[in-house]
């Protein structure tokens, strides 16, 4: 198992390590309507049983059974997890944090990669065009943890230029699904 960088606000999970973010699908497994209705119906609600899918998505509960687990095996349906209020867990403070790297060698990049999949405050990690490198999703408690962030994960890594940090004030729109 190794950690997938979330694209999900306060979310990081776990999945086979052999789904990445970066997945290129050929022609062939290009989804067909009802793949797309099954993924449509279980990103609002992966609890409902095969049956309840059946009835949503107009297809058998057998059917809709084989091809979920055909979804998952191709890692189309990369994890099946709880969305948390972070607020819940204690985590107040979410900042975006646009970090510019000293070199950009590959395997300095592969170093802060690994170190930002490592950092359990990181829900979200990108790599970017333009200005910056990196943009990061940081969920803290308060102000003092995102500090020790910084002094921790930032200051303490050679190949970090310079970052910049905005606090959220709100969440206007959180929405993990991917548009089917």
């Amino acid at each position: 198992m190794s950690t997938i960088i979330s694209a999900w606000d306060g979310l990081a999970f776990t999945a086979p390590s052999s789904h990445s973010c970066e997945t290129h699908w050929t022609q062939e497994q290009m989804l067909d309507d009802l793949d797309r209705r099954l993924v449509a119906a279980l990103q609002k609600n992966n609890r409902l049983s095969f049956a309840e899918l059946a009835d949503l998505v107009g297809s058998s509960a057998a059917s809709c059974m084989r091809r979920v687990n055909k979804l998952r095996a191709d890692g189309v349906i990369i994890a099946d997890i709880a969305l948390v209020d972070p607020k819940a867990l204690g985590k107040s403070l979410t900042v975006v944090v646009n970090v510019e790297l000293d070199r950009e060698r590959l395997d300095l990049v592969d170093d802060f990669k690994r170190a930002m999949r490592a950092a359990k405050e990181v829900t979200q990690c990108y790599m970017v065009t333009g200005d910056c490198d990196f943009v990061l999703v940081v969920a803290v408690e308060d102000v003092e943890a995102f500090d020790v962030f910084v002094k921790t994960k930032l200051y303490t890594n050679a190949n970090v230029r310079k970052f910049k940090s905005m606090i959220t004030l709100d969440r206007v729109k959180f929405e993990p699904r991917v548009l089917v």
